[in-house]
């Protein structure tokens, strides 16, 4: 049999935690702290998009006339165990904080709460969405197409839940619901980012959307398209500025072609055109159509147009 030495990795491995824990964790930390799961979240995600979206993405045998039956109890099984999820998160900010986690009970019930009062304004959120792929993309045969098959829509499902938690002082959780969507999908949204109504992310490989970006209505992305940051501020000590508005402002009705980066604290106008490549650090007007120096500016297409 081959000899591995096992017990020299083990102790080795012993001690590399040993470093890690003694530089990043507070002292007195708590041992054995619980962090969330990624697997139980996904198991909650898959309830929700079966309670938002129940005939679609319910079980499969599913018929209407128990339709409301199937909501509330998978509804009451995912939010009995998102409780558990969100009190583990404010178990552990309360020991990265050296809190006490008295009051942690009452917060989480009242977070899982509001969560779940939430769902219907996220189901209308995310049918504006449909409805804006659906009418975008001339390849689109139907809305159901689209729910069942559409990145950008499975990616804005889970922004959507990710975005209210991530409101509610739960990034954790939210993080992990976001990233599960990019592992999927390629998208990459961070649920701090704000997104009006109608979103559109056609084709969505490589797509990234930073934390303090604000999308207004009726916004259109294809591929590799990135709102990111130009310049990360940093404190006295050399570490990063947290929270910081970084990010673009988009506004209604904008399109942006594939391929296109957008950095830093920049607003593009309403109605504006962003073409497929460009690269971008200052403000655009409404209404203008901005694209590579060698690019006509009628190579832009309209709204509308396929990529």
């Amino acid at each position: 049999m081959a000899d591995f030495d096992i017990g020299a990795i083990v102790r080795d491995l012993h001690d590399a935690r040993q470093q890690w824990r003694q530089v990043h964790r507070p002292a007195g930390e708590a041992r054995g702290i619980e962090f969330p799961s990624r697997e139980a979240l996904a198991t909650v995600v898959g309830q929700l998009k079966g309670v938002l979206f129940p005939l679609r993405l319910g079980p499969p045998d599913l018929r209407q006339e128990s339709e409301d039956f199937h909501v509330a109890h998978a509804l009451d099984t995912a939010l009995h165990a998102l409780l558990r999820q969100v009190r583990i998160e404010l178990r552990y900010s309360a020991a990265l904080r050296q809190l006490t986690d008295t009051d942690i009970e009452p917060r989480a019930l009242e977070a899982t709460r509001v969560f779940g009062a939430a769902l219907p304004g996220i189901r209308v959120l995310l049918d504006s969405d449909v409805i804006a792929a659906y009418q975008g993309d001339p390849a689109a045969r139907s809305v159901d197409e689209v729910l069942l098959c559409y990145p950008g829509i499975h990616a804005m499902i889970h922004h959507r839940l990710a975005h209210c938690l991530y409101g509610l002082g739960l990034p954790l959780l939210a993080r992990i619901i976001a990233e599960l969507a990019h592992a999927e999908t390629g998208i990459d949204i961070h649920p701090g980012a704000t997104i009006g109504p109608g979103f559109f992310i056609d084709h969505g490989t490589g797509v990234v959307i930073g934390e303090t970006a604000v999308i207004g209505q009726r916004v259109r992305l294809y591929q590799a398209v990135t709102l990111g940051a130009k310049r990360f501020p940093a404190n006295a000590d050399g570490t990063l500025q947290k929270g910081l508005p970084r990010h673009p402002v988009v506004e209604d009705d904008v399109v942006i072609y594939a391929g296109a980066t957008l950095l830093g604290r920049i607003t593009v106008g309403k109605g504006a055109v962003i073409g497929g490549n460009v690269w971008l650090t200052h403000d655009v007007p409404p209404g203008a159509r901005v694209a590579q120096a060698a690019s006509r500016e009628d190579d832009l297409g309209v709204p509308g147009e396929p990529a």
